[in-house]
């Protein structure tokens, strides 16, 4: 798939929001120097896991995402953005269906260091 690299043309969120097939399977729809930007449809529990060597941005473009964490939780709403500290644990929740924007180094797997059947394929352009 093509990464919009020497292309001059904008990418449409909603539109490549629609062609993600599953849940929990971020895919990547843009890059800025070592950085993707990646959409994600996600619903449900996902589990307790950290980024030792990065921050993690969450932006909500549809629904409520509550983020948990050892000491308590906040709720990021359409149009909102929180940025979780490197190391911090976290789990991610969505009671009904949200889509969001993920921005994270090149190579952060979603689920940490923790593995297990939730750890996405890297590296998906759509």
């Amino acid at each position: 798939m093509s990464n919009n690299k020497t292309s001059h043309m904008s990418i449409n969120l909603a539109e490549k929001l629609g062609r993600i097939p599953d849940l929990w399977q971020p895919r990547v729809v843009a890059e800025m120097n070592d950085y993707q930007f990646k959409l994600v449809r996600i619903q449900g529990d996902f589990i307790w896991h950290d980024h030792p060597d990065t921050d993690e941005t969450f932006i909500v473009l549809e629904g409520t995402l509550r983020i948990d964490f050892r000491d308590g939780s906040v709720h990021v709403g359409p149009g909102e953005m929180f940025v979780v500290p490197k190391g911090v644990q976290h789990k991610p929740f969505a009671e009904k269906e949200v889509r969001m924007m993920l921005i994270e180094p090149r190579g952060t797997l979603n689920t940490g260091q923790e593995g297990g059947e939730r750890t996405a394929q890297n590296d998906l352009w759509i």
